[in-house]
């Protein structure tokens, strides 16, 4: 029965199943049955879906998963994710401890001791009492936008009491338990998956699936480790207080957190962390100590990315030894052939290894490992184990030195081939350390070709993403990008979760790219080193596709802003038969491949860099990019002391901050589009 007042059950069932998350999630102490729970979830969907507009994005409801998104978006962390400096020995520590003490003079310190977690750090965002936005690390000032997938990590509290701060953001570091891991693994090897190499390697993947469902089917658990910021509201002056204090918000905090008196007390925890770190229910690979003031905190700053005020004391690398017993070769995503060992089975810091990773052949050599050697494996952390080197004293003569194109199967006429694809499209750049296939239709590498080819950024067909491009070739409809504009309604409308309006809007996206710009398809085609911007140089210099794919090294270097690494990167793409296979298709499926050339025009903002930072309102940022290149100028993605322009849009991130610091000229939204119609009118006007 539908109750009088449906706003008020659902608030207070919102509040029943957020105290149990909290219970069972956080405090690992449930007080009512999986079936109560249940019961309870249930009757809050059905009252959400009778009363749609009552449904809010922080609702509980909300933890199962959401739709697919196409791909995730970027958020600019309004304060650098710092990464932290590391130390291995009682010696580096005290060394460490020594710079902080002649920094801070008399002022007395104390410290705190955390768990160095092996898992992904993220950064939560709240307003107004609600998680807005939930992202990566990534590079420290940008990342991956996750929010979808963290509010399925049930110990991540969606909404927090009217006591928190108005604006607040907490970073931590979402991991797998090793129970689920190991769970997780077995799964994926009863259906036949690659296993994950580590707990934090799962946990990575997990949380940047494009399916949300998936993440939420994971038992991803957090352990927040800081404030990133707070605005609106007081907040504790020591970092071991605000850990408490957002403890109380409902957060999760790690309980071998420890007040530390001094260097000896940190040394002590350590010690005895090192000695139980096995018996820990997920990775760790060190602690952390972290200076208890926060006020001394920001007085100490940071060098770089590491923060002055906290250090992270590595444990000891766990190692073991085993035979090598054949070095192969795979394919990547990417086209780099990467050696790998196959080793016979050890066990190593409770995870048995069976590969481990080599990198290229010049490191192999350097180590000097070769096939059949007694070798030293090493785990402390790393997302693949590696060989550290081989055990020499053990060699009986068997042993056997590695060379990649002699490891290569040969075609008829000997010539070595790409283990993925068997065509004779190997090739070392100069001055590279990698081996790659530049077969466009190289088996390894077509998903992410597909993917890249129908990007915003290239053709532009909208649709087909990740899901699309797996499922196009898991029914065999695709071998190549070229094969995309011979799809027929009928053959898309038969795949799964797909129906005949989903499949016309495909094919019609696909047809409406073969008209796009020639930057835009020579940039598309996925040419090494070849991205937006020297795309549209090369575009702009031959108007033609077979003008480009007939010019030399010579004549591409000659070219401004075109380097030997580009120019040999281009030469190659197009020395490839395949890849000239694929441009007659799709030129006979009647692709753009010339555009008329323009008259010479001056271009008023040559020489001139800019870098655009938060939301532009009149256009997006690829229109803003694309007009900036049109006259001449430069769009980075970074702040530097070559940065002319910084163009700001609403809510910008840090990169206001650098350029503020580094004073470079700012342009509001207006401006920027001003100048923009001054130079284009002046560059017509020229012309």
């Amino acid at each position: 029965m539908t109750p009088a007042n449906p706003q008020e059950r659902i608030d207070e069932l919102r509040k029943q199943l957020n105290h149990h998350n909290y219970r069972y999630y956080v405090l690992d102490s449930p007080e009512v049955s999986d079936a109560e729970y249940d019961a309870l979830l249930r009757e809050l969907i059905q009252l959400e879906e009778a009363n749609p507009e009552l449904l809010t994005p922080d609702s509980p409801s909300q933890r199962v998963g959401a739709p697919p998104v196409a791909a995730f978006g970027i958020v600019e962390h309004p304060r650098p994710l710092l990464s932290l400096g590391n130390v291995f020995s009682p010696e580096e520590l005290t060394n460490w401890h020594a710079r902080l003490m002649r920094l801070v003079g008399d002022t007395p310190v104390d410290f705190v001791g955390e768990h160095k977690m092996d898992g992904l750090a993220v950064a939560l965002t709240y307003e107004n009492g609600s998680l807005v936005t939930g992202a990566t690390r990534g590079d420290g000032l940008r990342g991956e936008n996750i929010t979808r997938n963290l509010r399925t990590v049930r110990s991540i509290p969606l909404s927090v009491p009217a006591e928190a701060p108005p604006h607040f953001e907490v970073r931590g570091e979402v991991f797998l338990p090793r129970s689920g891991f190991e769970k997780l693994n077995q799964e994926r090897a009863a259906e036949g998956q690659p296993l994950f190499a580590n707990p934090r390697n799962a946990a990575a993947g997990s949380v940047r699936q494009l399916d949300s469902h998936i993440t939420a089917r994971r038992p991803l658990d957090i352990y927040v480790y800081m404030l990133g910021y707070a605005e609106g509201r007081a907040v504790p002056d020591t970092h071991w207080e605000t850990m408490k204090y957002l403890e109380s918000l409902g957060f999760k905090i790690n309980p071998h957190n420890q007040p530390l008196a001094d260097l000896d007390a940190a040394v002590a925890y350590y010690q005895t962390w090192e000695a139980r770190r096995d018996s820990l229910p997920y990775e760790a690979d060190g602690i952390v100590i972290k200076v208890n003031s926060l006020r001394l905190q920001e007085q100490l700053g940071d060098v770089g990315r590491d923060p002055r005020w906290a250090i992270a004391y590595k444990f000891p690398a766990v190692q073991g030894t085993t035979r090598l017993n054949e070095i192969k070769i795979s394919v990547g995503r990417t086209g780099t052939l990467n050696p790998y060992a196959e080793l016979e089975p050890v066990k190593v810091g409770g995870v048995t290894i069976k590969r481990a990773a080599l990198h290229n052949e010049d490191d192999i050599r350097r180590k000097d490992i070769r096939e059949s050697d007694t070798v030293i494996v090493q785990r402390a952390g790393e997302v693949i184990p590696e060989i550290v080197g081989p055990v020499k004293s053990k060699r009986t003569g068997a042993e056997k030195e590695f060379v990649l194109l002699a490891n290569l199967p040969r075609n008829e006429a000997g010539h070595p081939v790409c283990p993925s694809c068997g065509e004779a499209s190997v090739v070392r750049p100069e001055g590279e350390a990698m081996y790659y296939c530049t077969n466009a239709a190289c088996p390894a590498q077509l998903e992410q070709h597909l993917e890249h080819f129908a990007s915003r950024g290239a053709m532009d067909i909208r649709g087909i993403g990740e899901r699309m491009s797996k499922l196009l070739l898991k029914e065999n409809l695709v071998h190549d990008v070229g094969d995309l504009y011979h799809l027929t309604v009928e053959e898309l409308a038969n795949l799964e979760r797909m129906g005949e309006k989903s499949a016309r809007n495909i094919v019609e996206a696909i047809a409406a790219s073969k008209s796009r710009p020639l930057a835009r398809f020579i940039f598309a085609l996925g040419i090494r080193h070849v991205g937006e911007e020297n795309a549209a140089i090369l575009a702009n210099h031959f108007h033609r596709l077979d003008a480009l794919a007939g010019a030399s090294e010579e004549e591409l270097i000659a070219i401004p802003a075109i380097g030997p690494t580009i120019a040999g990167s281009v030469v190659a793409f197009f020395g490839q038969e395949t890849n000239r296979r694929i441009i007659n298709k799709l030129k006979e499926a009647g692709v753009k491949l010339a555009e008329e050339s323009t008259p010479a025009v001056k271009q008023p903002l040559a020489g001139q860099e800019f870098v655009l930072t938060g939301r532009l309102e009149g256009l997006s940022r690829l229109e803003a990019e694309a007009r900036i290149r049109e006259l001449g100028g430069a769009a980075k993605s970074d702040v530097t002391r070559k940065t002319n322009y910084l163009v700001i849009g609403a809510e910008p991130g840090s990169k206001l901050a650098r350029a503020e610091k580094l004073g470079i000229q700012q342009l509001t939204e207006a401006d920027f589009l001003k100048l923009l119609e001054d130079t284009e009118t002046e560059s017509n006007g020229r012309g």
